[in-house]
């Protein structure tokens, strides 16, 4: 009896890392978008000197809009229209 139990778990643990796996390969594009657009903001305040307000919604911009998302930001805050600490 016992070793249904383990090819019982064996299966559901399997399934869990396929799963997981496939969720890792779904959000691998967003994780790099989010890591780019947040090192051109960073670099932009650090390097050039550009001032953005940093603001849960600029974030998530960057976040999901990666490198464009950052310019769109960085732009609004040079331009005077959002973000502008």
């Amino acid at each position: 009896m016992g070793t249904g139990l383990e090819i019982l778990l064996l299966v559901l643990v399997l399934a869990a890392v396929l799963g997981a796996s496939s969720l890792v390969q779904t959000v691998r594009p967003l994780i790099v978008n989010a890591v780019v657009g947040l090192v051109v903001l960073f670099l932009a305040q650090a390097v050039f000197g550009l001032s953005v307000a940093v603001t849960p919604v600029a974030l998530a911009i960057v976040a999901i809009g990666g490198f464009p998302g950052s310019v769109l930001v960085l732009l609004l805050s040079l331009f005077g229209v959002a973000f502008v600490p």
